[in-house]
Parts: C-alpha cells; sequence; structure tokens
C-alpha cells in the first residue's frame, strides 16, 4: 500500500511543470506581449510612485539553497574571483521530533535609511529618488571600508584588488530595460522577484521587527527585501552558523590611528589640565610636545593605509553633513595644526604670551577629535561599541599615555599616581567582559569574551601583561616608592604603548559584526 502511494505521488511530481516548462509553454503560444516577454511574473512594469520604491522578494517556500543566484550574480555581473554580491544561509530549529530547516537567499536590502550612504565619507552612494535602489559609485569610492562596518547586513563586500567596495545594484541597468536582474533570472524556482513597495508598509514591518531570525534588528535601516512562507516557523529558528565565533579583521592601520592619536591628544590635555585646574608647573616641555606631535602626525599618516585608493583621501571631506568618519578626519587635523603651532612656539619666545590660547585649543580640537572618534564606532550599532563602552575606553587611553608621556620630562609621583589609577581602572573594566561566560545568552559581548579567552588569548595576555607593568606595577613604584629616572619613564611608556595597541588590536578582532545568516559552521 505505501509502494502505491509513493508512486502516486511521484507520478504526480511529474505532472508539475517546473518554472522554466510553464514558461516555455506560455512563450511558444505567443501569450505574451513581446515587450513583456521575459520574466513577466517577476518584475514590475512600471515605474514605483510617490511613497513607493523597487524592492527584492524571496519566497522561502520555494527557495532550495541551490545558490543558482550566487552563480547567475556572479557571471553576469563579470564579479571577480572569490566576489560575490549574493549568498545563501541556513537557518534551523524546532525539535527532535519536528525538525526545521530553511534557507535563505540574500543580497543588499536596498534600505529606507541605508547606513552605508549615510557612514560614507566620500558619497559613494546615491539612492534613486524614483526607484529606490542603492548604488556604490566605484569611481567616487576611497576604499576606506566604513561602509562595511555601517551596513548590520553585511552587504557591502570589500575588493581589494581594485581597492575599492562593491554591492549588489538589483541590476538596475536590466530592470531600467525590463529585464529581470541576474539572481531573478538564474532561479530555477522563481524565489526571488522585484517589486514595489509601499514605504510606510516597509516602515511599520520595521517597527514590528519583522525580518529574517539571527539577523541585525530592522529598525534602524529599513531594509525593504520581503520575505514570504506560507509555513509556520518555531520559535528557536536560528541560523547554522548563530553559534559560530571567529575573529574579525585586525584592521592595524587603524590601531595605530587610534592609539597614536590618543596618546598625542592625552599629552596636550593633561598638560592643559595640571596648568589650568590645578595651577601646576608646564610639565610639557619641548621633547615632549614635539614627540606628541610626531607621533600625532605619524598616525594620521597610518591611516592613509587602510585606504583602497590613498591618493585620493582627499575626498574623506564630502561627508562632512552625514559621515562621523568625515568629521573625525577634519577633527584630528585641525588638532594637528594647532599642535604644530603649539609646539612651534617653544622655539619662538616673542609668542610666548599665545601659549595658554593655544593649549587651550589645541586641548578642545583633540578632544572634540577623540569624540568623533567614538562616535565613528558607536555609529555602526555594535554592541561592542556602544557609545559609553568605546567613549571610555578612548578617553581612557588618551588620559593614560597623556601621563606616561609627560612623565619623560620628569617622573612626578602624583603624575603616576594618576596613572595608576587610570590603568587600574580601565584593565579592570576590560576584564569585566569575561563575566559574560556564564551566560546563557550567546551576545556579542559573551562571543568577545570567548574569543579573547580562546583564538585572541595570546593578545588578551599581552594587553593585561604591558598594562599591569608599565601602568600600574612601575608608576606605584614611583608614586609610593621614590623611584626615579629617565629608563623607568621610557619603561612606562613603552609598556602603556604596547598594552594600548593590544586593547586596540582586541577592540577590531573581538567586536563580532552582525550579518545575514550563514552556512552550517
Amino acid at each position: 500500500m505505501r509502494e502505491r502511494l509513493s508512486l502516486d505521488l511521484l507520478l504526480g511530481e511529474q505532472h508539475d511543470l517546473t518554472a522554466v516548462e510553464r514558461f516555455a509553454r506560455v512563450h511558444d503560444a505567443d501569450e505574451l506581449a513581446s515587450e513583456v516577454r521575459r520574466y513577466r511574473a517577476l518584475i514590475p512594469h512600471e515605474a514605483p510612485r510617490r511613497g513607493q520604491q523597487y524592492a527584492f522578494e524571496v519566497d522561502l517556500d520555494a527557495c532550495t539553497g541551490c545558490k543558482a543566484c550566487v552563480t547567475g550574480c556572479h557571471n553576469l555581473n563579470g564579479l571577480d574571483d572569490g566576489e560575490v554580491w549574493r549568498t545563501v544561509g541556513l537557518l534551523h530549529g524546532g525539535t527532535a521530533q519536528a525538525p526545521a530547516q530553511q534557507t535563505v537567499t540574500t543580497a543588499c536590502h536596498h534600505c529606507l535609511e541605508p547606513a552605508c550612504l549615510l557612514g560614507c565619507p566620500v558619497r559613494a552612494y546615491e539612492k534613486d529618488p524614483i526607484t529606490g535602489i542603492v548604488k556604490h559609485l566605484d569611481d567616487q569610492c576611497i576604499g576606506c571600508q566604513y561602509c562595511i562596518f555601517m551596513c548590520p547586513y553585511d552587504a557591502p563586500k570589500y575588493n581589494a584588488r581594485r581597492g575599492i567596495v562593491r554591492k549588489c545594484d538589483m541590476c538596475s541597468d536590466r530592470l531600467a530595460h525590463g529585464e529581470a536582474p541576474a539572481c531573478v533570472q538564474s532561479c530555477p524556482n522563481e524565489a526571488i522577484r522585484i517589486t514595489v513597495v509601499e514605504t510606510a508598509q516597509v516602515v511599520e514591518a520595521a517597527q514590528a521587527g519583522a525580518f529574517v531570525p539571527g539577523a541585525a534588528g530592522p529598525s534602524e535601516t529599513l531594509p525593504s527585501t520581503a520575505y514570504q512562507t506560507r509555513r509556520p516557523m518555531p520559535r528557536n529558528l536560528l541560523p547554522a552558523d548563530y553559534y559560530a565565533v571567529n575573529a574579525e579583521h585586525s584592521h592595524p592601520p587603524l590601531v595605530m590611528m587610534l592609539v597614536l592619536t590618543q596618546l598625542s591628544v592625552g599629552a596636550f590635555a593633561v598638560d592643559w589640565l595640571l596648568r589650568a585646574w590645578l595651577g601646576g608647573a608646564p610639565a610639557l616641555r619641548t621633547s615632549s610636545a614635539l614627540f606628541a606631535l610626531a607621533l600625532g602626525v605619524a598616525a594620521m599618516a597610518a591611516s592613509v593605509f587602510h585606504l583602497g585608493r590613498p591618493l585620493y583621501s582627499f575626498r574623506a571631506f564630502l561627508g562632512l553633513g552625514t559621515s562621523w568618519l568625515s568629521r573625525e578626519i577634519i577633527g584630528f587635523s585641525l588638532f594637528s595644526a594647532l599642535a604644530a603651532a603649539y609646539a612651534g612656539s617653544f622655539f619662538l619666545p616673542h609668542v610666548a604670551h599665545l601659549l595658554p590660547l593655544l593649549d587651550l585649543a589645541v586641548t578642545v580640537a583633540g578632544v572634540a577629535a577623540v569624540g568623533c572618534s567614538v562616535m565613528v564606532y558607536a555609529a555602526t550599532g555594535r554592541e561592542c561599541w556602544r557609545a559609553p563602552s568605546t567613549a571610555l575606553k578612548f578617553f581612557a587611553t588618551a588620559a593614560l599615555l597623556g601621563c606616561a608621556t609627560l612623565m619623560l620630562g620628569g617622573t612626578s609621583p602624583a603624575l603616576a599616581r594618576a596613572l595608576f589609577a587610570i590603568a587600574a581602572g580601565k584593565l579592570a573594566y576590560e576584564a569585566s567582559v569575561f563575566r559574560h561566560l556564564g551566560r546563557r545568552q550567546h551576545t556579542a559581548l559573551k562571543r568577545a569574551a570567548i574569543l579573547m579567552k580562546g583564538d585572541l588569548a595570546a593578545i588578551t595576555a599581552a594587553r593585561f601583561v604591558c598594562g599591569l607593568a608599565g601602568g600600574v606595577l612601575l608608576p606605584a613604584l614611583v608614586g609610593w616608592g621614590g623611584v626615579d629616572g629617565r629608563p623607568v619613564a621610557l619603561a612606562i611608556v613603552a609598556l602603556t604603548l604596547g598594552g594600548e595597541l593590544c586593547e586596540r588590536w582586541l577592540f577590531f578582532t573581538a567586536a563580532t559584526a552582525p550579518k545575514m545568516p550563514g552556512g552550517p559552521a
């Protein structure tokens, strides 16, 4: 009886035409007008009206995970080897008695409020006012990769060979000529189509939190992609790679830039604080001022090596209205100019009366620039880079290294005690991340703790050894033990600087990025 039932089901399936066969029959019967022969049911034939835009619609019930869409996108768009604009992930959940599995195809969601566009310092993105498609302007891009930090869905992809970021543009040229995008054409089950959506409904769906399990919430960027299914999904449906923990890119030029700029700002700010608030004598001598300035300028130069197209770095000021990265660059440029004037004043006795004013200006510009650095990362929405946590780390680094730099001019017990307190507090705060290891929920902070204990254990150990030796032990000997001398000051600077470089390396590598569901770990 069972064999008969199986045979009937098989024969029934053979009578069900595939999408290709259905299209072939309609085409052969000349039932399509000549201008709409190609994939008529899968693309709109009228441009969006006011309050509408184009969007991907994915039928999850029809998606089998064959990755034909990935191949079609790669081949028809002429992507480089290893470059992908569309991916296919896997969701699974349910129970042992009723397991559930679902494949998910995803590309750029052409958000209503695209974070990539808002964050780009060179305006290399534009959102078409009619279609709503978010396009990347390759010729404008400098390869800073900040849009990759900003996008919570991992849509922009960095192309190292070209030195720029590229991404899906919904095959806008094809759509403009009535032809379906590559992924739509390639899917054998018609699981992907282009639709016209009401932007008001996209906002409502975002407010309801309706999107893909395991992906970032839609409330920030308002993604327009609609995922449809007629099947009930279990509450525990999660990406197959949800529990995978992998270190992120370390971004060495950014590590150097952040730490050295904060050292430079800290040296000038702590010196101003000692003289203006505490009535102390000037501690930032000529050698220390030049040292701080040189490191600040070196930091700005190091940041250029992070760009894929450094010759076009002058464009980074274009995004001042929306991008914190542009504001950071302008802030540190102003700080460097004022710091150079301050350091130069040591060699010009006739302008000595301007020192207090210059010192204040340098301090204000430097603190504002570090504040912009905080917002560069807080604006990404990553849990590990929240504004309070990032601000504490960045400003504590500036204060810590500022005190250490001033000790080059003379090992002051007061400075050593301040350095001890700042370092001890900062190390204690950084170590507090390990309390998340005992939590049941697999949060971003728990992932960071797992990485710092596992794959990044060597960097973590170096960070705490250098921090304790240079920021706690040696300052304690100076502040309470009467130890003095230039070698001690140099050791404090070297160890604290090394510790902060390791901390900033962990800042990038342990901060797991949000993304769409991936494949099995």
